[in-house]
């Protein structure tokens, strides 16, 4: 296993994280741990599907449907042969 070291980590944040840690009945690099682990699942769970993130962009218009155009026939391929 590996370990990291964090230089000059913000006195104000060691507070905040050793509060969290004994709120939830944690060691501090335990909860360290925690926090990087949901953080990092979490990011897994965001889809890079362009079209779920134009969904997600645009769900609070609710739901409106495109109109589909009508289009002309294809016009028939040219003949080179003549």
């Amino acid at each position: 296993m590996s370990s990291i070291i964090i230089d000059n980590f913000d006195d104000d944040l060691i507070v905040r994280l050793q509060k969290r840690a004994e709120y939830s009945g944690r060691s501090l690099e335990a909860e360290a741990k925690e926090i990087i682990r949901a953080v990092l699942i979490e990011n897994e769970e965001y889809s890079l599907n362009l079209v779920a993130k134009i969904k997600q962009r645009f769900s609070h218009f609710g739901d409106f449907e495109i109109p589909i155009r009508s289009r002309d026939p294809l016009r028939e391929l040219p003949n080179f042969e003549d």
